[in-house]
């Protein structure tokens, strides 16, 4: 399925992230196709503003992101985002925004499923290093070219790639800028399948219904709980039945009680 997208864009003079609600899905395109998805300004400010509206629109349930084209993304337009650069860094988020990195802001209250094609460099393997479940396609090329460019990764890869595939694996493509292939992405945990070519965003949407269908209280406060015990695992474990026991108090977990009895399909409202 390679879906025909309704381009909606927050104001933006081009509309550089098509975004479209299916159902309880966000899908959230990159779509600079003839520049490989290059991230400009206008791009990463339009990204921001699609993971704000999945956190914030209760309607919405998890993200699918993709990418318009045969590449996922060549990294940064360093040529308009350099000069944008200050002391801090660089300010991505607008008002209404969140950052997708997770590094600016909080990261999205809601799961995100990546699907990727062709090149996805650097701050493409970052989005998916935050990403909660990442299919890639067979031919896809990964790299963390920063060092190459004079710099370093600020998208999150120096401290997530390093817990995802272990420090000597990390420090290999971080601190060579070397590229690698999608098996060996599947190797170094950044990606959870490899997939045949043009299969990446079928098998994505696949994960994504499965997760939208389940209840959303409850997958939110999963990830919330595994996001928590990676930073203080024993305040999680101290803190964890306090959650148990909102969702237990829940329309939706009263819902599944009455399924798993009635042998009846469920269908969760949030609440």
């Amino acid at each position: 399925m390679k879906p025909t997208f309704l381009a909606k864009v927050f104001g933006m003079n081009e509309e550089k992230v098509l975004v479209e609600q299916r159902g309880h899905v966000l899908f959230i395109g990159l779509n600079r196709a003839d520049k490989y998805n290059a991230a400009d300004m206008e791009l990463l400010e339009q990204l921001s503003l699609a993971y704000g509206k999945l956190d914030s629109d209760p309607n919405l349930r998890v993200g699918l992101v993709y990418a318009v084209g045969e590449h996922f993304t060549a990294g940064l337009d360093l040529a308009d985002v350099a000069p944008r650069l200050n002391a801090d860094g660089l300010s991505l988020v607008p008002e209404g925004g969140l950052d997708p990195w997770g590094i600016q802001t909080k990261s999205c209250s809601k799961p995100v499923v990546m699907a990727i094609q062709g090149t996805c460099f650097t701050l493409g393997v970052e989005l998916a290093l935050n990403s909660e479940v990442v299919i890639a396609s067979e031919e896809a090329t990964f790299a963390q070219l920063e060092v190459s460019r004079g710099i370093l990764p600020f998208g999150g890869a120096s401290k997530r790639m390093p817990r995802s595939a272990g420090w000597s694996n990390a420090m290999k493509y971080l601190l060579t800028g070397e590229k690698f292939n999608s098996q060996e992405a599947l190797r170094l945990g950044i990606v959870n399948e490899v997939v045949a070519k043009g299969a990446a965003i079928d098998r994505a949407l696949d994960i994504a219904n499965k997760i939208s269908a389940q209840a959303p209280l409850a997958v939110q406060a999963t990830l919330a709980s595994a996001r928590a015990a990676l930073v203080d695992e024993a305040a999680e474990d101290a803190f964890v039945g306090k959650r148990l026991a909102r969702l237990a108090a829940s329309n939706d977990a009263r819902k599944a009680m009455d399924s798993y009895l009635s042998k009846e399909p469920v269908k969760f409202e949030g609440n």
